[in-house]
């Protein structure tokens, strides 16, 4: 399939209903896509066994990268992985009424948000994230440290986070980790 970030709207509208058809089709992939687990998940509701806080870089896809399937994970994604109220309510949501005990805030290497950050200065709604970035590693230029910084910034914000902290009685587990877009791996922080 030949990939292209200049095709029209209608275009890329036509891509997702084919990738749907080619989803509601599927019998395997890296994880559980099945029929049986879209009834079952359906029915009965989902119980993932992680919170994934993930930038919305096209090139991350924590359910590829981490070989699941349909209700094993919950994941959040905003450019930048930053946290604001939002995302922490989907976060209170998965851990008190979902049952998920670990949280994990993904970041990834070359990351246009922290890029952003260290090296321009956006206008427009993408300033809240680059402000909120550039709160998370203030100097840092070295872009995979600056990575790391702002996936420690997250984490601090849901720790701080009062119904977070509440269920850290329960079990509950808040990590970092970054995404390695070229080899695919994960380095769990």
């Amino acid at each position: 399939m030949h990939i292209s970030s200049n095709i029209s709207a209608d275009e890329a509208v036509e891509r997702l209903k084919q990738g749907n058809k080619l989803f509601l089709e599927a019998k395997t992939g890296t994880g559980d896509i099945s029929p049986g687990i879209r009834a079952e998940t359906c029915k009965n509701g989902q119980q993932p066994y992680a919170i994934i806080i993930s930038c919305s870089d096209s090139r991350v896809i924590p359910e590829s990268i981490f070989s699941a399937g349909i209700g094993e994970l919950f994941v959040i994604r905003v450019a930048g992985n930053v946290m604001d109220d939002h995302q922490l309510g989907s976060v209170e949501y998965a851990a008190s009424h979902l049952g998920s005990k670990l949280i994990v805030v993904l970041g990834h290497d070359h990351c246009g948000a922290v890029d952003a950050a260290i090296n321009h200065d956006p206008e427009g709604y993408i300033k809240f994230i680059t402000d909120e970035i550039r709160e998370a590693i203030g100097d840092e230029k070295n872009e995979y440290k600056a990575c790391c910084l702002n996936v420690r910034h997250s984490i601090d914000i849901i720790e701080k986070s009062f119904e977070i902290h509440r269920e850290e009685e329960h079990g509950l587990k808040v990590i970092g980790a970054v995404y390695h877009l070229e080899t695919g791996e994960v380095s769990f922080l």
